[in-house]
This record gives structure tokens, C-alpha cells and sequence, in this order.
């Protein structure tokens, strides 16, 4: 149950019809984790945090650095050295006290990721790099837990969810991982902070639909952004790959 505080501090989402106190109450007993706390996983843990999500991992092995602060909102001056999750941590205990945060200084890892996300509802790849995002899909698919691929560059932007049974996973579209130099990430490219807030409140609005079985989520399909334009668009994505090494297996079996 929803406790008169929190009737209060989310009285805005709960006056929404499709809401109410049975989706807040499942929020409340969720579990999310979000696997990158930088230029998507700031806004995304802020969204969650403030809506009330129960319990919000974070995971991330970096700290924060001054050319992170144009677009990693939730970290700031003060925090420059400081591990990011811990970083974030302190600013997500300071929004909203109802909600347990556990920071995971840690690189995700083929070893470690099953274990990273074993207790999860839900899994956010708020990460800037190929390797990490095979990583998360090919754990999620492995463990059958439902998740948010998101990808930012320049003033470019994609979104994606994959929940197991329905639609491709992220190896069934992008095939196998680019090898170093391919392929440019954020850190050799650019990223604007704009689509930093734009695509990861996307990834928090993904978790909080999946949670709560409100609206229609982005599986089979892929919203693309492009800043320069204005223009969102969603791209239907083909039928999930039999042959794809991370779930065809899994289908046939």
C-alpha cells in the first residue's frame, strides 16, 4: 500500500485515468537497474526515482569526470573524482527517501552480468559502449529479463525494448559487436546533452509502462531521434533472428 506521503508526492501521476493507486503500488514493489550512470542513465534514475519505482540499482565502475557535466545531470562540480554511482546515489536518496537505491561500483562483465541483474524486473542499458550493450543483451536474454536498449551520438538518438518472446533482441538486428574503431561511441563522436534527457526519459517511461502494464511498449519496433530535425520516427524491426546466437537457441529449445 501507498502511504499518505507518497499520495501526496505522486498525486499529479495518480490523477493521470490510466494510473492510479494499483500502478503506483506496483511501481512501489518493483525492481529496476540501471546499468550506466551517465548522459542516459541520469535522467532515467531521476525519472524512476521521483515516480516512485521501489528499488533502483545502479551500476557503473567510473568516476565522474569534469567532461561528463555537460550532459550527466545528475552528477555535478562538487562530485568531480567521486564514483558516479555513489554520486548519483546521494542525489537519488535526496529526491525521494521512499526509495532504495543500491549503487554497484562495478564494470559489467561476461562473468558478472548474470549475477548484476538475477534480481531485477527490469534492466536499463544506459551504457556508451558495443561491448557492454551485447553484454547486457545477450545476460537478459540468457536469464529471460525484459529491458531498454538505448544508443545516443551527435544529436542522434535510438530506443528499443526487448521483452523475451516478443520481437528481436539487440543481436538479432546489430549481428555481432563492431571491433574497436568500427564503429564510433560518444567518447570519440560527440554527443548534445539534449538527447542525453530526451532518449533516457524514454528509457524511464519504457520501465515504468513494463512495470506497470500501462501503454504500449516499444518491442518490435525502434524509435529513432534526430535533433538536427525535430523529427522522431518508429522503424518496424524484423521478426527475431532463428539463427541469432543470443536467443534463436532459446526459441528452439
Amino acid at each position: 500500500m501507498i502511504t499518505a506521503e507518497e499520495k501526496e508526492r505522486y498525486s499529479r501521476q495518480l490523477l493521470i485515468p490510466e494510473w492510479g493507486e494499483e500502478a503506483q503500488e506496483k511501481l512501489k514493489a518493483a525492481k529496476v537497474l540501471i546499468i550506466g550512470a551517465g548522459g542516459l542513465g541520469s535522467p532515467a534514475s531521476l525519472y524512476l526515482t521521483a515516480g516512485g519505482v521501489g528499488t533502483i540499482g545502479i551500476v557503473d565502475g567510473d568516476t565522474v569526470d569534469r567532461s561528463n557535466l555537460q550532459r550527466q545531470i545528475i552528477h555535478g562540480t562538487g562530485n568531480l573524482g567521486q564514483p558516479k554511482v555513489e554520486s548519483a546515489a546521494e542525489t537519488l536518496r535526496d529526491l525521494n527517501p521512499n526509495v532504495e537505491i543500491i549503487p554497484i561500483h562495478r564494470m559489467v562483465t561476461r562473468e558478472n552480468i548474470g549475477e548484476l541483474i538475477e534480481d531485477y524486473d527490469f534492466i536499463l542499458d544506459a551504457t556508451d559502449n558495443y561491448h557492454t550493450k551485447f553484454l547486457i543483451n545477450d545476460g537478459c536474454v540468457e536469464k529471460g529479463k525484459p529491458y531498454s536498449h538505448a544508443g545516443i551520438l551527435g544529436l542522434n538518438g535510438q530506443l528499443m525494448t526487448y521483452v523475451p518472446g516478443k520481437g528481436p533482441c539487440y543481436r538479432c538486428i546489430f549481428g555481432e559487436e563492431p571491433k574497436p574503431g568500427e564503429a564510433p561511441t560518444a567518447k570519440e563522436g560527440g554527443v548534445i546533452g539534449p538527447i542525453a534527457g530526451i532518449v533516457g526519459s524514454f528509457q524511464a517511461a519504457e520501465a515504468m509502462k513494463y512495470i506497470t502494464g500501462v501503454g504500449r511498449l516499444l518491442t518490435g519496433k525502434m524509435l529513432t531521434f534526430d535533433l538536427l530535425t525535430g523529427r522522431i520516427r518508429e522503424v518496424p524491426l524484423p521478426d527475431a533472428n532463428p539463427e541469432c546466437t543470443a536467443c534463436g537457441s532459446r526459441r528452439k529449445g
